[in-house]
């Protein structure tokens, strides 16, 4: 999707022209990887403003994501969090995606570079619905990734680093080339791990399950926000081990993620799934985006007003 440019980003605690956000060419992390990041949205609600949500949870994994990599964040959660904040405000923004960022910079190469000093920046800009309008409405399809995503003991999944993306390109690229909207990965023991860039969730039987965080899945803030929804509404979910096949015998299928938010799956390797209707992803679409229209009394704190 192209990026909208907008006038500012926030980087290393000033806010600078959205033209002067560069960097070298001989930055550690575009030659190893080593960056962190968080996808966030802020929206513009009907009762408390334009909102950031969910910001101190993804800040806090952006710090978790840096810790394991041992990328120094020299600002806090708090002076994160105001700077999200900010950055939609300084850009007249009433909703955007939000990106920040922390990498290792410019000045030693090698793999390790424990020396090299890091970045941290923020941006903001528009983005609709990343799987589209059509699909959030009536589904996309999808199809089964002949890659498989990365093994417990190789790279950390439960981190959210730009390295950990490579996978997500592949699993993406060759869903799209071959017509479908995304791609769904399988972890290393061939079990069902996640989308290139959504958590998934399969439901038979009026039971909503997930994989857990041992297949290979970044556990998402959307998919934390989807459980705590569902045990509002009723609805059970297991997080359980899935194998492929019960993607093609599902009632509903849906992804989440910041950028999809909840979207439902309509067809898994051009099997269609057995209600088109999507009766209990649409409950939980409505419980989600209810929390932004004010339907959905916000009694966990996650609007966080930009002011």
């Amino acid at each position: 999707m192209p990026i909208q440019e907008t006038k500012l980003i926030w980087r290393n605690g000033e806010m600078i022209p959205w033209a002067e956000a560069t960097t070298h060419v001989l930055t550690h992390a575009l030659h190893y990887g080593s960056s962190v990041f968080e996808g966030m949205r802020a929206y513009e609600t009907k009762h408390k403003g334009v909102c950031v949500f969910r910001n101190r949870d993804h800040i806090e994994r952006l710090k978790f994501s840096a810790r394991v990599y041992q990328i120094a964040i020299d600002h806090s959660v708090e002076e994160l969090m105001q700077a999200c904040r900010d950055i939609i405000r300084k850009n007249e923004l009433t909703s955007a995606y939000i990106r920040p960022v922390a990498y290792l910079g410019y000045g030693e190469m090698g793999p390790s570079s424990q020396n090299v000093a890091s970045e941290v920046a923020i941006a903001a800009f528009p983005w609709g619905a990343y799987l589209g309008d059509e699909g959030m409405k009536n589904g996309v399809n999808v199809a089964v990734s002949s890659w498989r995503r990365m093994a417990p003991g190789t790279v950390p999944a439960g981190v959210k680093a730009g390295g950990n993306y490579l996978s997500s390109r592949l699993v993406s690229m060759e869903a799209k080339q071959k017509g479908y909207a995304e791609g769904i990965g399988l972890s290393h023991d061939g079990t069902v791990s996640e989308g290139a860039g959504e958590n998934l969730f399969v439901i038979v039987k009026d039971r909503i399950y997930t994989p857990p965080a041992a297949s290979s899945i970044l556990a998402g803030i959307t998919r934390d926000t989807v459980k705590v929804l569902c045990k509002k509404l009723g609805l059970e979910v297991v997080e359980q081990a899935l194998p492929r096949e019960l993607l093609y015998g599902a009632d509903e299928i849906f992804m989440t993620g910041t950028a999809a938010e909840v979207t439902p799956v309509r067809s898994v390797d051009d099997l269609t799934i057995n209600n088109l209707d999507f009766p209990i992803t649409r409950q939980i679409q409505n419980a989600f985006f209810g929390i932004f229209n004010g339907e959905t009394e916000d009694e966990w704190g996650w609007l966080d007003p930009v002011g």
